[in-house]
Formats: structure tokens, sequence, C-alpha cells
């Protein structure tokens, strides 16, 4: 009987549950979505009960679809979206909404917290990094003052993982990549001492377990609603940046790669790098002995699907699932640097290359000229922009060549995307195989070296083929170190209007 690994990939708008084989490749894959809430400027929630929802019902698709015997399903692993905040009671009843990884309402916190600890510079010396509206820190310190009765009532907080770790298992965890969102040590390996002076209770953070721990196995309810034995191994998993990072073979010093999916991440492996640069945050790796430089940008592909809907409707009631090939052909007609016009991708604010909840997206340089076309691919060009400015910053802070930069997630799969992300960047780019389902194949890598099936992480690496390399085109980088260069100083110039807009609006005490 062939065994196999059931990872689940739970990204920002969906669960995919994937059946990994243990010679890494994929028998089939289920999805489902979930929705997202906005009750508020800059507040993003969701359900926890809808992951678990989606988990169950993905779990049950993906093994009766395909004929698999629930008892070929070797071990169950996670690759969660990052940073989510979810206060639970002792018998783990959710006390408050998933305060999620793009969420900002906390700004007021986050200065408050700097300035009981002594002020930015005295924070920044003991955390690393300064910290921001939506940092976990911050969500917490929220809760506690906004919502005591949630904050005093729980016994936990949890993240996602955490969170479907004890659904399946009963035991409340925190693994150390998911620990890196909160605060992490990354020499101790333990939560950061910061996180007290802040003014954190420590109780309400789970115990520590590695990527690689077997936490326990499924309870009798769990494998009921799942379909899966009782009994069946959990693994500790990780985050979705650090699953990505094994999914595509990344894993040794220097190795970098680029996540393009509904946000998009650049990750560059170190042995030494612990340190917080430009709104990168240095954090634990899948592997304990290996760190990751992980540079957040909060709204990719997004973009690419808010320009389709606002503005290619018809196309898309037309082409359906071929709207994406049909927009390849679209911004091939257009020049490259789009004959002037820029667009920053910063619906969602930003982290990474800066680090702001109040920025948003700005169109530039509109003329009689431009058309539809034109602002189609600005917004692919924006974002390549973006992700130049954080590789930029990671050759400068942490000496890393970013010479060959592989690309995962859905927006690999867009070849005109890939071609206006070389010639931006001036980078080799590299595609791998089956991007969509990197981060589920590192899960799963996880849970291999778990159950003792892989010695290590290096491993990996045969696991993962590309598929496709882009080289820049050396006749549009003048064009495009032009546009970079306005690129920049259209952030610098609007930062405080920006600000000024914003900063009220976005932070502003809202009761329920």
């Amino acid at each position: 009987m062939e065994r196999y690994i059931l990872a689940h990939d739970i990204g920002t708008s969906s669960d995919k549950a994937v059946l990994v084989r243990f010679d890494g490749s994929i028998r089939a894959t289920a999805s489902a979505p979930y929705p997202t809430y906005y009750p508020h400027p800059a507040w993003v929630e969701q359900d926890p009960a809808d992951y678990w929802k989606a988990v169950c019902e993905t779990s049950r698709r993906v093994l009766s679809d395909n004929d698999v015997s629930p008892e070929s399903i070797a071990g169950v692993v996670f690759s969660t979206q990052a940073q989510g905040v979810i206060p639970v009671s002792e018998d783990g009843t959710v006390l408050y909404p998933n305060i999620t990884w793009v969420d900002g309402r906390a700004e007021k916190q986050a200065q408050g917290i700097m300035k009981k600890v002594g002020g930015r510079r005295v924070f920044t010396l003991l955390a690393g990094t300064p910290i921001m509206g939506k940092d976990c820190i911050a969500k917490i310190i929220w809760l506690k003052e906004e919502r005591p009765d949630v904050y005093n009532s729980a016994f936990r907080i949890l993240d996602v993982n955490g969170y479907l770790k004890f659904r399946c298992t009963g035991k409340m965890v925190t693994e150390l990549s998911g620990a890196s969102g909160y605060g992490f040590d990354l020499k101790k390996k333990t939560w950061m001492s910061v996180l007290p002076l802040a003014g954190i209770d420590m109780k309400k953070l789970p115990p520590l377990v590695r990527s690689t721990d077997n936490i326990g196995g499924l309870t009798a309810g769990a494998a009921h609603e799942t379909g899966l034995l009782e009994g069946t191994p959990v693994f500790g998993g990780c985050d979705d940046v650090q699953a990505a990072a094994v999914g595509a073979g990344q894993q040794e010093d220097g190795d970098v790669h680029v996540y393009l999916g509904t946000s998009a991440w650049v990750a560059a492996a170190t042995k030494t790098g612990d340190a917080f640069r430009h709104g990168a945050a240095a954090i634990q790796s899948a592997d304990p002995g290996m760190n990751l430089i992980a540079g957040i940008t909060e709204s990719a592909g997004a973009n690419i699907e808010w320009i389709r809907d606002q503005f290619f409707r018809h196309e898309k009631e037309q082409y359906g699932n071929g709207v994406f090939n049909y927009m390849d052909k679209v911004i091939a007609t257009v020049p490259p640097g789009s004959d002037g016009l820029i667009c920053t991708p910063w619906m969602l604010g930003e982290r990474c290359p800066v680090s702001s909840t109040t920025t948003r997206a700005t169109l530039f340089n509109i003329s009689m000229v431009h058309t539809r076309e034109h602002l189609m691919r600005a917004v692919y060009e924006g974002i390549a922009y973006n992700i130049r400015w954080i590789l930029q910053n990671y050759c400068k802070d942490y000496g890393i060549a970013c010479a060959d930069v592989r690309v995962i997630g859905g927006g690999a799969l867009d070849q005109g995307w890939m071609q206006i992300l070389s010639d931006v960047t001036g980078r080799k780019i590299s595609v791998v195989e089956n991007p969509r389902n990197a981060g589920a194949v590192g899960a799963a890598v996880v849970a291999l070296i778990g159950l003792g099936e892989l010695p290590d992480f290096p491993a990996a690496k045969k696991f993962v083929r590309v598929s496709a390399t882009f080289s820049p085109n050396l006749e549009n980088k003048a064009i495009y170190d032009t546009l970079f260069g306005q690129y920049q100083k259209l952030y610098r110039s609007l930062a405080d209007l920006y600000t000024e807009a914003n900063g009220n609006r976005f932070t502003e005490e809202v009761n329920e």
C-alpha cells in the first residue's frame, strides 16, 4: 500500500489539501475557500472555525475523490498563514476572530509599547526592530486594552497552525517558526525577553515545539470529522514562508526564493543572519539550524485580481479561467515601463521594503495616452519594483547575491509576469515544477523528517525541479532603472501625506 503525507496549505483565502508521496511527488489535491471580514478600516479578520471546516472538507474529499484509504495516511501537517492572533479558553473555545497578519488596527498600541519600554531606539535594541500596528505584540496589547474581557478570559493565544494542531490533537503548542511572528529569540530558541516588558502575560503563550516534532495523534473526534484514522500522527509544521523555502529547494545558506500569490514575499536562507533591516524580518526557518530573512509584500496577486475585476469584467466572463492568458497577451502589447505610468502596490499598507500601516496604492503620471491596458501592465510592474527593492536591500544589508531567484506560487505560472519580473530586477528567474504546491511539499518534507523517512532538510533538494527560466532583456534595463528610481522617490515623497490622510482613520478606536 502506497503511503502519503496529508499536507494542508492554509493560505490567506483558502485551504489546499495535498497528498504527497514519500518521494515528494503529488498524488492529488483538493481545496476549499473561506471568507475574510473587514469590519472597520485596517481591520482584517477570519473565523478560525472556517479553517477547521475547510480542513475537514478537503481531507475527506482528497481521499474519497481519489480512492485513497485513510490507512495510507502516515502523517498530517500544516503550512499556514503567519501571525494570526486567536485567543482561546482552556477548553479551546475561540473567544475572538483571528486578527490576521494583514490587520493593522494596533498602531496606537505599537507606539505605546515602544514608549513604555523606553522609546523606539531602546525597543529596537531589545527586539531587533521597531514594531508597527500589524505586529502580533501590538495586537495582543490591543486585546488587553480594548477587549479586556477577551484577554482576561484567554487561556492561550494561538496562531493559525497552533489552532489547527489543537483541533487535531487537543494540545496547545506553538511551533518555532510561528513563534517568530510574535517575538522569538533566534539564539536562545525561546520567546523574546521583550514580550513581558511590553505587558504580555507569558502564561498565555503556549509551549514551543519544532517543525518536525510529533505533537500527537488525531483524537477520535478529529478523526471522525476529517475522515482519517484516530491516532494518525500530527507534526509541528510551520508557517507558509518557511514551508515554501523547503518546497522551493532553497534551504541552504544564500538561497533565495520569491512567492507570488495573493500576497508575496522574498525569503533568503542564512546560517548567521539574525538582524532586522528595512522591513525584512530575521525569522526561524523550518530547519532549527537555519534562519530566514523574510520580506513580506502585503498585496500582489490580489492587485492583479483587482485590476481584472474592476477593469476587465467582460473579459473575465468571456474567458473564465483563461482570463490570465488573455491578460498576458494584453501586457505584451504595452511597451516596457507602461509609457511612464507607475502603480505602487500598497493596497493594504506594506511591510517590506517599507513598513507602514497608512500607505496605500498610488497611480502616478497618468496622461491621455494611457489606456486600461497600460494600467494593467503598470500593476504587474509595480509589484516587480517592490520585489526589486527588497532584493536590493538583501544584497546591501546581508551580502546575499540574489543572482538566481526561484519563484513559486500561482503567479509563477504567469509567463508574462515572470518576464517582467526578470526585466525589472535584472536577475535570472527560475520557476519550479508545481509552483502552487511548493508550500505543501515543503510541509510534507517536515513530516517525512519527523517520521524518519528523510535524514535532514537538505535532502529535500532532490524533490525540486526547475520547469522554466527567464533571463532579463537588457534592452529594457535603462527604462526600468529610471522608473525604479522614481518608484522609490514616490514613497519617500508621499509617506508623510499617507500618514496625514490615513493615520486617524486607521487608528481610531471603535467600540463594538
